[in-house]
């Protein structure tokens, strides 16, 4: 295993010909899609020191505001982290899963996806995870989960109304149950959507949540017996009636067949 580097060496010691000129279109993003590339292919790593702003300007053949706006963006992008101080400069870091989780929300806010086919892909993913949660979740798992549901029914007790971030809060917590932190991603970064797509289920029948909270519970306790039957059946119920607010595709039932 390649050993990483002090934090006072710089990357440019043996890579003088890693980095090529740039000449065309936005640079900086000429920039970035280059030391990306350098990060997928291992020649760069999490750790290593990129060049400073003005040895990177040189190899590229362009300003220090151009490589300076090219490295705001890969730290935006979570593959920098850039230090102040004498020993401070570029460091290539690895992506948070909040931070993928984050750029995939983007992609499925901006893009053309309907409620109801983020709740036809909450169907395939969170039915699917079922097994998995009932076999792993732990003690912790089961006392948030009850928590969320704690909160829900006193919203509903309190004022009659049904946070919607509530069930959304809820089934990212099921997902981090199964202990699989690539399930757990996927999970959050579905998030602003499932959100939406609650809020327009909500629009159409202002008691759903009412009787999602008390489906929640039912799911959690029969997680905690690990009954995977029980537990499927709870969710494949509770998404449908979702699915059934939102609209089935043309020509399909919104059922989901068990």
């Amino acid at each position: 295993m390649r050993s990483q580097p002090d934090a006072g060496q710089s990357a440019s010691t043996d890579r003088s010909d890693m980095f090529s000129r740039v000449n065309a279109g936005r640079v900086s993003n000429l920039i970035v899609d280059q030391i990306r590339l350098l990060i997928r292919d291992g020649q760069l790593t999490a750790g290593d020191r990129l060049p400073s702003e003005r040895e990177l300007g040189e190899r590229f053949g362009v300003s220090r505001v151009t490589v300076r706006e090219a490295l705001r963006g890969l730290e935006a992008n979570g593959l920098v982290a850039i230090r102040v101080g004498a020993r401070g400069g570029a460091f290539v870091t690895a992506p948070t899963s909040a931070q993928v989780g984050e750029g995939i929300s983007d992609m499925l806010t901006f893009s053309v996806v309907e409620p109801a086919d983020v709740t036809e892909a909450r169907q395939i993913l969170e039915i699917g995870l079922v097994p998995l949660v009932c076999r792993r979740a732990d003690e912790q798992d089961i006392a948030d989960l009850l928590e969320i549901c704690d909160r829900a029914e006193a919203s509903i007790e309190s004022a009659d109304t049904y946070p919607v971030s509530l069930s959304a809060e809820f089934h990212v917590r099921v997902a981090k149950a199964s202990h699989n932190p690539a399930i757990e991603m996927l999970a959050q970064s579905f998030h602003g959507p499932v959100l939406a797509s609650l809020a327009r289920a909500q629009e159409e029948d202002p008691k759903v949540g009412i009787v999602g909270t008390a489906e929640h519970r039912e799911f959690v306790l029969a997680v905690q017996r690990r009954d995977v039957e029980a537990a499927t059946a709870v969710m494949t119920t509770h998404l449908a009636r979702t699915a059934e607010r939102l609209g089935a595709h043309p020509g399909e039932s919104a059922a989901v067949p068990t």
